[in-house]
């Protein structure tokens, strides 16, 4: 028989205080060692998060689901979960997919089906406002009657928020800036030029925030099949329908359950799963076959609704870039009258300049007559009066011909 007893040079290797009981030196791992092995990746890879999901009838609890029980829900890619995750930094988004539409905008981040809404819970108390919000207006939109589907209600909201949230903040940032560059127009200080970069700084990001949405708003409306995508309703009901017709009884009579070539969902899960994933497939070829203008039609609503806050939007956006253009005609003017006492400094140096040279002229008159020798200039007295008389008039000819030629190269304001 084989031994598998330990090799002699691994026994003879001293096992350190630290490792635990699980780990085995010849080579085996036991599975039990936390953080080793395919399970310990799985458990990590399957931590629960809270949600709070709202049905269509507007009631609303906090549920707990990790992402395999999330991805079976709402049968989305997993690459769309990223999008929500607050985690990672991804730019505002509106996905929609054959069971879901996944939502991403500011501080909302939710997935909305037919019939329930499951939203990432915040911090902030964003999704708490979005979830009181919601019910009431299910609530109330039910008790009236109103035929819009409840994912647009959903949709809705997420974009009122929005753009109710980034229209504060533009109105909050004009309200602090426009008395900032006033006060920065009249007095120029390091303190205001400090104070208007981190307002600019600030007013660069939200415009980058409110441009980002505007953008994903103004995609999504050029696009008819991404809106045909959103009618989560209509294809519930069409799915409800196709699964009582004739069509799908014979697949069932003729035990046509999965085509052969089609791959597994790796998201599927054990039981009942192959009868949903034909009845998909099946409706997905019967789909297909209605054509595109099946799939454009009927967005006018969705497309109405998008408009309405791609108009506010457009709006907040605006804001501010006529804010930005007002930043920027104020750092032109501060530019403008910063050259401008430039140009001063630098004419009164030019004059300051010319009326050394004549002093210097002036000096050496002075030290050549100051020098230690005879001479019978100043033997009269009046003598030296006419030095001082001739050595001024020369220094002001001298300076008057300076200013002349400044003017006349236009170098001194005329």
């Amino acid at each position: 028989m084989e031994d598998r007893r330990t090799p002699p040079f691994l026994a003879s290797i001293p096992k350190p205080a630290s490792s635990p009981e699980g780990v085995r030196f010849d080579g085996v791992v036991n599975p039990s060692f936390h953080g080793f092995g395919a399970s310990g990746l799985k458990k990590r890879g399957q931590s629960g998060r809270s949600w709070i999901q709202i049905d269509s009838s507007g009631n609303s609890q906090v549920i707990t689901l990790d992402k395999i029980a999330l991805l079976r829900r709402c049968g989305l890619p997993s690459r769309d979960f990223r999008l929500l995750d607050p985690v990672f930094v991804y730019p505002s988004t509106i996905l929609g997919r054959e069971n879901a539409i996944v939502v991403s905008l500011e501080q909302v981040r939710c997935i909305i089906m037919a019939d329930e809404v499951l939203l990432m819970r915040s911090s902030d108390g964003s999704s708490t406002h979005y979830e009181s919000e919601l019910c009431q207006r299910v609530r109330r939109m039910k008790d009236q009657n109103d035929d819009l589907p409840f994912e647009f209600k959903s949709l809705e909201l997420a974009l009122e928020l929005v753009s109710a949230s980034l229209d504060s903040q533009v109105t909050e940032l004009e309200v602090e800036i426009y008395p900032v560059l006033e006060e920065l127009a009249s007095s120029i200080s390091t303190t205001n030029l400090e104070h208007v970069r981190r307002l600019k700084s600030h007013l660069l990001a939200l415009t980058h925030r409110v441009q980002k949405v505007h953008d994903e708003i103004e995609q999504l409306m050029d696009d008819d099949g991404d809106m045909a995508e959103m009618y989560l309703t209509e294809k519930k009901e069409r799915m409800e329908a196709y699964l009582s017709t004739d069509g799908y009884l014979n697949n069932i009579q003729s035990g046509n359950w999965v085509s052969q070539s089609a791959p597994v969902s790796p998201t599927c899960s054990s039981t009942g799963q192959p009868e949903k994933d034909s009845s998909n497939m099946s409706f997905s070829k019967h789909e297909s076959s209605r054509g595109s203008s099946t799939r454009g039609r009927h967005v006018e609503e969705l497309e109405m609704l998008l408009e309405a806050y791609f108009v506010g939007i457009d709006n907040t956006l605006s804001k501010l870039l006529s804010l930005k253009e007002y930043i920027d005609d104020t750092e032109d003017f501060i530019n403008i009258k910063l050259d401008n006492v430039r140009n001063q400094l630098i004419q009164f140096e030019l004059l300051l300049a010319a009326a050394t040279f004549v002093v210097t002229l002036f000096a050496v008159v002075t030290g050549v007559f100051g020098m230690n020798f005879e001479d019978s200039v100043f033997d009269t007295a009046s003598n030296f009066n006419w030095v001082l008389i001739i050595s001024s008039i020369s220094c002001a000819v001298i300076y008057s011909c300076f200013l002349l030629y400044f003017k006349h190269k236009k170098l001194l304001p005329t």
